[in-house]
Formats: structure tokens, sequence, C-alpha cells
């Protein structure tokens, strides 16, 4: 939860230094620079949830051919990491199509439905990022005590 709280407040502070988009023509152009970088962040983070998800299986099979027993919070860890898996792969599939769209070209479009495009596509990637965080540190903990509780000897 640290680790969330933390990237979504750095992007909670990204944002403030941005600053405010006073007009569409100057939120197009930081759409257009988002679009860039966050259709990476996006096939990314995408190919990284999936990858823990089938690596969550993997371990939940290493976990019951083990001859150590594991309680019940490993295994709700790794629902946990599911879950968080699960939630940034569908953020991630939706930032990917929100980028797609061509969105300097729609020309019917009220002038302050820029910026609230802008602010709503910077909130999922920041979102993507911090669930990537927040993945990742548990995936360490979880990872750390199986190690723990399957390595021979007292110190790990």
């Amino acid at each position: 939860m640290g680790a969330f709280i933390g990237v979504a407040l750095f992007g909670v502070g990204a944002r403030e230094a941005i600053g405010t988009i006073y007009s569409s023509g100057e939120a197009v152009v930081l759409l257009e620079a988002l679009a860039r970088s966050g259709l990476y962040l996006g096939s990314a983070s995408a190919t990284a949830s999936a990858t823990t998800l089938a690596l969550m299986l993997t371990l939940i099979s290493l976990i019951r051919q083990s001859d150590s027993e594991f309680n019940d919070e490993a295994y709700r860890n790794i629902e946990r990491i599911a879950g968080l898996s699960t939630t940034s792969l569908f953020i991630s599939l939706l930032l990917l199509l929100a980028l797609v769209l061509p969105v300097g070209e729609f020309e019917d479009l009220p002038a302050d439905w820029y910026p609230m495009l802008y602010d709503g596509l910077f909130a999922m990637t920041v979102a993507v990022v911090a669930l990537l965080a927040a993945t990742v540190m548990m995936l360490y903990r979880t990872v750390r005590r199986v190690i723990a509780r399957i390595t021979p000897g007292e110190e790990v």
C-alpha cells in the first residue's frame, strides 16, 4: 500500500508541476506527448501483469508441492498479487485503447473536453505505475516468505 500511495502522490505532484491547461490546443499537444510514452507504458504494463498472473499459478504449484507447510497468509498474498495484476492489466488495456484514439482529429468536441481527457489519461497512467509498484512490493514480500520457508537453515 505504501508503494501505491507513494507513486500516486508523485503522480499528483507531477500533474501539479505541469500546471493548468488553458486551451484545447495546448491539451492536444500534451495529449500527443502523453500518447507517445503512454503506449509504451501501457504495453509494458499489460505484458508484465499478464506474466505475473501466469507466474502466480506457477508459485501456487510450487507451494503445493513443497514439503513445507504454508499458512493462509501466503495464499492471501498470492491472491492480492493476482488482484493487483488483474487490475493493472485491465487499466493498461483501457489506457492503450484510449491512447489510440486520433485525438487531434476530433473537430466537434467541446473545448473543455481535451483537458478532461488529458487529466483522465494522466490519472490512468499514474494508476498503472502505482499498481505495478504495489505489485512489485507484494511480489518481493511473498517470494521472500516462500524462500525463507523452503530454504534449509536459519538465515535467508
